[in-house]
């Protein structure tokens, strides 16, 4: 459904390893960033772990720092409005300053673990949209958090809310020789 099998099968090894040291509660969804594909294809994949199906795709937005079409650069840094790449564990959602939102909570020392701190969170925004594509090219970039479409923002966040894994990929030699997650 246009994930390559490779990024799944590194998200999957990352999900068997939180899934085993007991960090997951919501185990039924993987849930993939795939930040190889450009920002105008649909590149959010909600996989159902027991039948190993996409559930749910969709648009999602990197920072604005990171790329323009494709999120080329990443960091950890509050302040650097780049996409961190690697896993995290969703939290509860909540309302912020973009509505509904989600905590996303990054495992990974050194790669993503500012997340809170940076207030890295999956929220809707009307710049994750078709309209926006049709404008410039290419949907519009958030502060670092993935951001989706308003219209399926509360179908992400009611499958995927409550210590479910999700994996933001990138083709990084550095971030996959670093994380102990993907080997």
């Amino acid at each position: 459904e246009g994930l390559p099998a490779d990024v799944f099968e590194i998200a999957l090894k990352g999900y068997e390893k939180l899934r085993l040291m007991g960090k997951l509660t919501n185990i039924k969804y993987l849930t993939i960033a795939d930040f190889s594909k450009p920002s105008n294809e649909e590149r959010l994949f909600i996989i159902d772990v027991n039948t190993m199906q996409v559930v749910l795709k969709s648009l999602v937005a990197h920072g604005k720092n990171s790329g323009l079409q494709f999120a080329k650069h990443f960091s950890n840094k509050v302040s650097s409005y780049q996409s961190s790449l690697g896993f995290y564990i969703t939290g509860n959602p909540y309302k912020g300053k973009h509505g509904r939102s989600l905590e996303l909570n990054g495992v990974e020392a050194g790669i993503n673990d500012k997340a809170q701190q940076r207030a890295i969170v999956l929220h809707g925004a009307e710049y994750v949209s078709t309209h926006f594509i049709q404008q410039q090219g290419y949907i519009g970039r958030s502060q670092g958090c993935p951001a989706v479409p308003n219209d399926q923002l509360t179908n992400i966040i009611d499958a995927i809310q409550g210590a479910s894994c999700m994996f933001v990929y990138a083709p990084n030699k550095a971030y996959l020789q670093k994380s102990n997650f993907t080997h």
